[in-house]
């Protein structure tokens, strides 16, 4: 099978620069333990792709390559920060593509383009070879046109690891077995507070329409409450910046990556100035000073510790949904709307960081989600429209059982390519 593998996975082949020029020329001398164990499948690598830098934005504009364009409309953004491998499957250039997810960076570029986007549980899959945004959040799964393809990655990927202590010793299910299995007496949740009107109305739309298509099937649907997804973006973005600012203090023109040129005579802090002001683009150095701040003595208490306790209560409001409904899945938006054009958020953070906002509460609680495709939007230019699927932890089988029988009562998606 040929895939692409994005570029802050590392491989042998080719550059790892996690799209940053900090680490422009970067090769690594080693392949991930995801990459390895497909090679080792068979598996034959085109290339790398594009993304945002270390991981850090939803559209994949913030690049040092430029920005990746949506093979169904080059005029708008692919998602991000895994945008270019999702282009790369969308545009039929690979059947699947390798991304990593930290708040959505897979499962929203699916969603934008019309694709399946995993995000395994927190510790299925190594992290070994990953470069590292937010570590307690980072997760590698595949991005692919059917449920199948994506089951067959993980199958492959997942499983334990003594390079990464954060890696699950747990054995790895047959994430393939059960995927035609009919959903009769199956629960599936439906987060009905996240139909919000500031959603685009095809997103609630393709929700409602997937709810039916479930208990057509035989899926008891039934309606929970989670916490105000916004309570998780404000949690997010506090703990991902500071750990990434934590990260990201390697590269400093000393250890590793770019170095900076400067005259004789200049200190020590002149390199790391100078380097990391070249080396980092707006949004990382944006990430980082945050992060820095959080973490600092007069700000910590106030912000990153109650960050953490408000992760924990996201954590505990999912798995109160699970046990009180017996619920086998949840089901809910991926993104507020479809792909936007380029360029139209890249002067407001604010507005690119809640392109995030169904998608970062799975990240936060170490759920396993997926992303597919449930429609078009209305009109001339129509464009896709994804759902998300959560499961319990480590029960990705499951989750792929309601996806596969969700893609079979679906429309076919007619790819531009």
């Amino acid at each position: 099978m040929p895939i692409a593998v994005k570029e802050n996975i590392c491989t042998r082949q080719g550059l790892s620069t996690a799209g940053s020029r900090i680490l422009e020329n970067y090769r690594s001398p080693f392949d991930a333990t995801a990459v390895a164990r497909l090679l080792d499948a068979g598996a034959v690598i085109v290339g790398k792709t594009n993304m945002d830098e270390f991981g850090m934005g939803s559209s994949t504009e913030h690049s040092p390559q430029g920005p990746t364009r949506n093979p169904w409309d080059v005029d708008r953004v692919p998602g991000g920060s895994s945008g270019g491998s999702a282009a790369a499957v969308a545009a039929g250039i690979v059947p699947v593509a390798l991304g990593s997810d930290t708040g959505g960076s897979i499962r929203q570029p699916a969603a934008l383009c019309g694709l399946v986007g995993l995000k395994p549980t927190y510790g299925r899959v190594s992290r070994y070879g990953l470069i590292a945004y937010a570590s307690s959040l980072d997760v590698v799964g595949p991005i692919a046109r059917t449920v199948t393809d994506a089951a067959r990655v993980l199958q492959v990927i997942a499983g334990p690891d003594p390079h990464d202590s954060t890696c699950s010793s747990r054995p790895v299910p047959d994430m393939l077995g059960s995927l035609e299995t009919p959903v009769e007496h199956l629960r599936v949740g439906l987060v009905r507070s996240m139909l919000s009107c500031a959603n685009h109305p095809s997103v609630n739309q393709a929700v409602e329409d997937s709810a039916s298509r479930l208990a057509g099937a035989g899926a008891a649907i039934v309606d929970v409450d989670l916490l105000d997804p916004d309570i998780a973006i404000a949690a997010y973005y506090i703990v991902a910046p500071a750990e990434a600012s934590s990260n990201l203090a390697r590269f400093d023109g000393v250890r590793y990556g770019r170095r900076a040129a400067l005259p004789d005579g200049a200190s020590l802090e002149d390199l790391y100035c100078a380097t990391r002001t070249e080396g980092f683009g707006p949004e990382v150095r944006r990430r980082i000073m945050f992060g820095t701040h959080v973490l600092s003595s007069g700000y910590y208490d106030a912000y990153y510790l109650r960050a953490l306790k408000a992760r924990r209560l996201i954590r505990n409001d999912f798995d109160r949904a699970f046990d009180t409904h017996a619920l086998h899945a949840l089901l809910m938006p991926v993104t507020p709307g479809p792909a936007f054009r380029i360029g139209e958020k890249d002067t407001d953070p604010l507005a690119l960081y809640l392109e995030d906002v169904y998608t970062v509460g799975v990240s936060l609680a170490g759920l396993p989600g997926i992303a597919l495709p449930a429609g078009m939007t209305a009109g001339e230019n129509p464009l896709p429209i994804g759902v998300q699927l959560v499961g319990r932890p480590f029960d990705e089988p499951t989750l792929l059982r309601v996806a596969r029988t969700l893609e079979r009562q679906s429309p076919a998606m007619n790819f531009p390519a």
